[in-house]
């Protein structure tokens, strides 16, 4: 784990001293900051008046009325700021990290949310609009997640934080020392470090151990707001004062180029001996550098020797070659595979390995719980992981907020409210001017206070003479109300931007171009903390580079409140190539980070619908697009349902052009029946037709035959009778055979 590095280089007393002393010494060069600061954050909370002010006040019989409208202001354009969840993008510096960049970008939103980043944010950004900045601080948790540990980030309150007053860097990274210093009870600390609980019980409180890092204010104590100084020490509580302590070393490193695979990193020492100790392979010449890589060609290789060595021989004996030939051969055996086991210290002193040594500036991180040293480790950054977020940078530690430019507008507006009131209650209370000695004056005022009650008087000592004050002038309460509106625009305000109608245009796209033309001056603030969570995406990446390094799951809210589930450093067999390979592997590749422009700032729900449903009808998106902007919760239930309803339209359409078709089909059955009905009936017909014409034809034919018949006999019998006629011989035959009969 991180905690478990350890730092014999330094003596702990000597690093005790020297802290303790830093802290001193920038501690009094940030007093005069330190008082305003705190001044800001409790005139924004209502202490506005001194307590000289109220004295006098309160002499003059005027209330010391506080009409707040610093508060309303920050809390409007802190709404603004964190109105959305910033976007992180991760951008792989070298082509070999696009596949793990976008795990990246969810591991920053993952980040985002396990540390409450809206609630985090938004105290940083309150931090600064009143004190002038807020801090981001980004660490490991060894305990979370089972004891696997997180990275998170969370707010620091700006008066614990004491930094070199020489910095002039926005982000301090020209900063000798950060520290974060403030107390603890004993409890806390063992809490905090629960593997250190033997050296907080013996640490001693050391010096400044009532110290609450908060000076004396001069605004009037009305008790209503309480701060960690007000509530002091608790009685039987031992404190104790803490000190984390950030400053940047000179660490050696080495720079690696493979020129066999392009590769380039930057080890530390120990990486790196581990490094020279990892084994390649040159097989046939060749060098390989991962091993499951090498054993697969050199398997390969041998498989493909045997074959064409059993090929040579099987050649060979085709050819009739002599068996002396071919023993030879197979006595000879398969070429041998050439393979070499190397390690990468080989490969750097044969130069396939560049190596340069460079001396490397990383953050050192010292604990310390009142005099005692908990521990020291190296940390893989190059800038410091406290973050902050500068309002009015002056190239200082010491910026001004935009509270501190508008508290002459804020004393002028309870001023000027104020002066109204007393007004107000001397006109509901008459002066009287009485001619001293003409009237009894207890006896007066008792009657002068009941209502309906005649006053005799003498006119001749001198009546009575009621006094009105003067009205005041109107221009009075019109500068209170331009007073307050230019809070709000010293703020980045506009009373459109805040749910005014009377300012608003009568068109509603012109209310929408308004609205966002009165975010630019906004958007100059909104610059300060995109850049400030760029620089917090920027370091989180080597810790969770550090400390992800096991299997791990994470699962990220999407914009549409759906969850996506990623699987980190997950070990599995390639289906394809049967090989053990880490998916989703962050530990290797460098990164740049940026967040997306304007992501954190609202928008027009009604607009930006529009826009989308737009494109949608234009077929530009699709409907799953649409949804992530509207506010439906179960996006992915509308989805399912939806689709469920898209497919059995998509069945019902397909069931009625089929009916249709089928239909159609029908019909043009039924026609074609109907004509092969009438083929029929008329083929039936001329069939009938044809039968009696056969038999018309057959009878003609026979009445031909018989009547052919019937004139061959009749001619037979007259060729008969001509030859009985011409032969009487034949004749007296023909007579006695008929005699014989």
């Amino acid at each position: 784990m991180a905690y478990s590095e350890k730092d014999n280089l330094e003596n702990d007393t000597d690093i005790v001293t020297e802290t303790q002393d830093l802290y001193q010494k920038y501690s009094s060069k940030r007093d005069t900051w330190a008082q305003h600061a705190k001044e800001d954050k409790e005139f924004r909370l209502g202490r506005q008046w001194t307590s000289e002010q109220k004295r006098v006040l309160e002499s003059r019989g005027q209330a010391a009325i506080v009409i707040n409208r610093i508060h309303p202001a920050v809390e409007s354009a802190k709404a603004m700021l964190t109105s959305n969840r910033p976007n992180f993008r991760a951008a792989p510096r070298e082509d070999s990290d696009n596949k793990i960049a976008q795990v990246v970008s969810n591991l920053l939103a993952y980040m985002y949310d396990i540390s409450d980043g809206r609630g985090v944010v938004r105290q940083a950004v309150d931090d600064y609009y009143v004190m002038g900045v807020g801090y981001l601080h980004v660490y490991q948790d060894p305990m979370m997640d089972m004891g696997k540990g997180e990275v998170c980030f969370h707010d620091v309150d700006p008066l614990d934080v004491y930094v070199d007053p020489n910095s002039r860097s926005r982000y301090f990274d020209d900063a000798e020392n950060i520290i974060i210093s403030k107390l603890f009870t004993k409890d806390q600390a063992k809490k905090l470090w629960p593997m250190y609980k033997k050296k907080i019980d013996n640490a001693g409180a050391g010096s400044w151990s009532n110290d609450w890092n908060a000076p004396a204010s001069t605004r009037e104590d009305d008790g209503e707001v309480t701060f960690p100084e007000d509530v002091g020490r608790v009685d039987n509580q031992e404190y104790i004062r803490g000190y984390e302590r950030y400053y940047k070393v000179d660490v050696e490193e080495y720079r690696v180029f493979e020129k066999f695979s392009g590769k380039e990193d930057l080890l530390n020492e120990d990486k790196y001996k581990e490094y020279l100790k990892k084994p390649a392979y040159r097989i046939n010449g060749e060098l390989i550098a991962d091993e499951e890589q090498a054993a697969k060609i050199y398997t390969q290789l041998v498989v493909k020797n045997e074959q064409k060595w059993k090929k040579e021989i099987a050649l060979m004996q085709e050819a009739g070659y002599d068996k002396d030939s071919i023993s030879d051969v197979h006595e000879k055996g398969p070429e041998e595979v050439d393979m070499v086991k190397l390690e990468y210290s080989n490969l750097v002193e044969q130069k396939q390995i560049e190596v340069v040594q460079v001396s490397m500036k990383r953050v050192k991180q010292c604990v310390i719980a009142g005099d005692t040293k908990l521990y020291s480790r190296i940390l893989p950054l190059e800038n410091y992981p406290i973050v902050p977020v500068m309002n009015i940078h002056t190239r200082t530690p010491y910026p001004m907020s935009d509270v501190r430019l508008v508290k002459p507008l804020q004393e002028y507006i309870n001023k000027t409210r104020s002066l109204i009131i007393a007004h107000a209650t001397t006109s509901t209370n008459t002066k009287i001017l009485v001619p001293e000695g003409s009237v009894d004056m207890k006896d007066f005022e008792e009657k002068w206070a009941q209502p309906g009650v005649a006053i005799p008087y003498d006119p001749t000592d001198g009546a009575p003479v009621p006094v009105q004050p003067t009205p005041l002038p109107n221009e009075l309460y019109q500068n209170e109300t331009t007073a307050k509106n230019d809070i709000d625009h010293a703020l980045g305000l506009y009373e459109m931007m805040m749910g005014n109608s009377q300012s608003a245009p009568s068109t509603y796209k012109a209310t929408i171009s308004i609205d966002e033309f009165g975010q630019r001056k906004m958007k100059s603030k909104l610059a300060d903390i995109e850049a400030a969570l760029t620089r917090i995406g920027q370091l989180a990446i080597p810790l969770m580079q550090q400390l992800y390094t096991t299997e791990k799951t994470i699962r990220v809210v999407q914009p549409n409140n759906s969850i996506t589930k990623y699987m980190l450093n997950k070990k599995m067999i390639d289906d394809k190539t049967k090989e053990l390979k880490i998916f989703n592997n962050i530990t290797v590749g460098k990164y740049d980070v940026l967040v997306v422009a304007g992501s954190t700032l609202p928008s027009n729900r009604y607009a930006e619908l529009e826009f989308y449903m737009d494109a949608f009808s234009k077929g530009l998106i699709d409907r799953q697009e649409v949804l992530k902007k509207t506010e439906i919760f179960d996006m992915e239930g509308v989805m399912q349902r939806t689709d469920t309803i898209g497919k059995l339209q998509q069945q019902l359409e397909g069931a009625q052009e089929q009916i249709k078709k089928l239909k159609g089909d029908m019909q043009s059955r039924d026609r074609e029946s109907v004509n092969l009905r009438k083929r029929i009936e008329v083929e039936k017909f001329k069939n009938d037709l044809d039968q009696v014409s056969n038999k018309a034809r057959a009878a003609g034919s026979v009445y031909e035959k018989r009547l052919d018949d019937s004139l061959s006999t009749v001619k037979q019998q007259i060729r008969d009778s001509a030859q009985k006629l011409s032969s009487p011989s034949s004749s007296g035959k023909e007579a006695a055979k008929r005699r014989k009969k």
